[in-house]
């Protein structure tokens, strides 16, 4: 039997309490009103380039200022003139016209032979585009409002506690829910190498209750408008008559909305936890079984979660994640997000295993098994890695406005987590995982594991924070506080679970052939 260690679980307590400080110090710092937003972007304004937009207005006032010096002599002293550069103007570039157009006839019949006409027509027109950009940039500029903009920065400033809250909530709760999926994978394929490791993932699952829970209060405090992280929520967007009125959106209610949402949200992680619950009932009691009913139980019950798991999984990954850009969709999102969960739990099981083996347990676990989870580790990476090329390749060349709008705001707004993901998840792993010796390295898979649960971390990070905060991203104490809060409650419930059983499936059909796995 396990014991969970004092130093452990202190260190989980000290992880969960800075956690909740900094969670509490993210949401108290974060902007109670318009005029704490307006005083800010005023701040940035004047930090960051707050002497631009002037500059830029003095350049077209200066600009329009000598447009008109430049016009004004041509009308004083060279009426007759300006009326033939005018007609020319009409015939070549379609600038100017002029009321009297016989006498610009008669008058061009002299003028647009000589050379001069011709400069003079195209400094008018010149003159022309320069005052009509002026005007554009005018217009726009009146059609701004301050008030819309701080409003818009201000909900992306609440945002961003919640978001960060979200975003480690999800990865954690997923996580473990790719350790389910690894065991019922193993469990309906009577995989005879991973037994052993079998009370190793019952552990690590025990935390999907827990984050269930806490995750679905998050989701019903989102539909009661305690944040505005998924704008389908927000009030008006199906409503014609509202100014937040959303077209898209609105043609999408019949699927996207609170009351349908929590209930899909009820179903799925109902049923995962119920699985979780039998499966490992089933276990235990066939320890002290004399028949194998227990382990075929679990079999057809393994069977038919699967099902289950893969239609909820790729509705779960639209509802949870993709909803955050409701005008977006990628029918290879399901999947990709499900690679990035499995091969976070697969990770999260060679790690726990290396940490029980140097406490002296999990006697049998060889180095055969690091290699096998070392290549699932490996495998899985290079799955992901396919899936985010064949995603963004196919979005990228169609170029479709309003497909590629998704990759070109992570492009300019998160360039370095968006292309960091992929060195963390793809070249870090493949590099040091692709040598078969370092597959039995304990210390190598631990970095290269460590590297990987960071990089899947950016990765739903990349997903997510676009769609709520927008440009005002920043991994700092609310991120960080949140993946220490999350961290710290993951290991004393996981460790607090392996305590509670003997870390060996005792009548397990293949525990045999698992201790004796060697190759």
């Amino acid at each position: 039997m396990y014991t969970f260690s004092s130093k452990l679980k202190t260190f989980s307590f000290i992880l969960m309490a800075v956690g909740i400080l900094g969670i509490g110090y993210g949401f108290l710092n974060a902007p109670k009103n318009i005029e704490d937003v307006e005083t800010l972007l005023k701040k940035e304004a004047s930090e960051h380039g707050g002497g631009h937009g002037e500059a830029a207005a003095a350049h077209h006032e200066e600009s329009a200022e000598a447009a008109h010096h430049e016009e004004k002599p041509e009308v004083v002293h060279h009426e007759e003139a300006k009326d033939a550069h005018a007609e020319v103007a009409v015939n070549t570039h379609s600038v100017i016209a002029h009321k009297d157009s016989v006498v610009a006839k008669e008058e061009v019949a002299n003028e647009v032979k000589t050379e001069e006409a011709h400069e003079s027509t195209v400094a008018e027109a010149n003159v022309a585009k320069h005052e009509i950009k002026d005007q554009k940039h005018e217009e726009v500029s009146h059609e701004h409002d301050p008030k819309a903009h701080a409003e818009h920065v201000l909900h992306q400033l609440q945002n961003k506690p919640w978001s960060a809250l979200y975003v480690a909530c999800i990865f954690f709760l997923l996580l473990s829910m790719g350790v389910l999926a690894f065991y019922a994978i193993q469990h309906v394929a009577q995989a005879g190498w991973s037994p052993v490791l079998f009370r190793v993932m019952q552990g690590i699952t025990a935390y999907l209750p827990v984050g269930s829970l806490i995750f679905f209060v998050i989701l019903i405090l989102c539909g009661l408008h305690f944040n505005h992280i998924f704008v389908w929520l927000g009030e008006g967007v199906t409503d014609p008559k509202s100014e937040h009125y959303d077209a898209i959106i609105a043609g999408k209610s019949g699927y996207l909305n609170f009351p349908f949402w929590i209930a899909r949200a009820a179903v799925f992680l109902g049923g995962w936890n119920l699985y979780r619950y039998i499966t490992r009932k089933n276990c235990l009691a066939q320890d002290e079984a004399n028949d194998d009913l227990n382990y075929k139980k679990n079999f057809k019950q393994t069977a038919g979660f699967l099902v289950f798991f893969i239609v909820s999984e790729s509705i779960m990954s639209w509802d949870w994640i993709m909803s955050f850009d409701p005008h977006w969709f990628s029918t290879l999102f399901g999947w990709y997000v499900f690679a990035s969960f499995f091969v976070s739990g697969i990770t999260t099981i060679a790690l726990v295993t290396i940490y029980l083996k140097s406490k002296g347990y999990l006697e049998f676990v060889n180095t055969s098994h690091i290699h096998d989870l070392a290549k699932f580790m490996f495998g899985i990476s290079i799955f992901w890695t396919y899936l985010w090329f064949s995603q963004f390749m196919l979005i990228w060349y169609a170029n479709i406005p309003e497909e590629v709008t998704y990759f070109i705001t992570r492009i300019q707004l998160y360039n370095l987590p968006f292309f960091g993901a992929v060195v963390m998840n793809f070249v870090f792993p493949v590099l040091i995982l692709v040598n078969t010796d370092f597959k039995r390295l304990n210390w190598v898979i631990v970095m290269a594991g460590i590297v990987i649960l960071l990089g899947h971390y950016v990765d739903f990070f990349n997903m997510i924070m676009p769609g709520t905060v927008g440009d005002r991203w920043f991994i700092g104490v609310s991120e960080i506080a949140s993946i220490l809060f999350f961290l710290g409650l993951f290991i004393f419930v996981v460790f607090t679970a392996l305590s509670k059983s003997p870390l060996l499936a005792k009548r397990n059909p293949f525990i045999e052939e698992s201790k004796h796995f060697h190759y």
